[in-house]
C-alpha cells in the first residue's frame, strides 16, 4: 500500500488479509461507521498498513475460494482444503502437463498445507496433522452454517 505521510514506504506485514477487508478499511478510514448488515466478513485492516497491530493477528482466519469453487480456510501457516485433490494442482489439459503436481497424499480426504514450509502447496500434510485437520474442518463448517466468516 501506499499513502504520503501515512504509510512508511517499505515497510511489510505478515498478516493475512483478504479482498472483502477493504470495505471496513476504507469506512475507518473516512470514519464512516458501516450498518450491522454491510460488510459483514470484512475486518480494519488499517493497523496493520501503518504497523500499528503490534504484531497481534487482525483476522482469527481467512476464507478462500478455491479454483474449483470449494472453499478453503487460512488460519497463520495453515490452509485447509475440505476436498481431495493434488498438492497445489493437476492441469488436465495436455498443454500444461509440465506443470503437474503429483498428488502426495491420494487417499485423503482433504489438503492440508503448511505454507510457511510448502508455499508452491506440494505437500499434503492431512495425515501428519489430524489435529489441524479437525481445528480448521471445525471453522470451516461453522462458517458454512453461519454464512458468514466472522463467527
Amino acid at each position: 500500500a501506499r499513502w504520503s505521510g501515512r504509510i512508511k514506504a517499505g515497510s511489510v506485514s505478515d498478516q493475512t488479509i483478504c479482498q472483502t477487508d477493504i470495505m471496513a478499511t476504507c469506512a475507518a478510514i473516512t470514519g464512516y461507521e458501516l450498518p450491522e448488515n454491510a460488510a459483514e466478513d470484512s475486518y480494519n485492516i488499517l493497523p496493520a498498513l501503518l504497523g500499528e497491530d503490534e504484531g497481534r493477528a487482525i483476522r482469527p482466519y481467512t476464507l478462500h475460494q478455491t479454483i474449483r469453487l470449494g472453499l478453503a480456510i487460512r488460519k497463520g501457516p495453515w490452509k485447509y482444503l475440505d476436498h481431495t485433490g493434488s498438492a497445489g494442482n493437476r492441469y488436465e489439459q495436455e498443454r500444461l502437463a509440465a506443470f503437474r503436481i503429483p498428488d502426495s497424499a491420494p487417499d485423503a480426504p482433504g489438503q492440508l498445507y503448511n505454507l510457511d514450509t510448502d508455499p508452491g502447496e506440494r505437500t499434503n500434510l492431512y495425515h501428519q496433522h489430524p489435529e489441524r485437520v479437525k481445528e480448521l474442518k471445525a471453522l470451516l463448517e461453522k462458517s458454512k452454517s453461519s454464512g458468514r466468516s466472522r463467527i
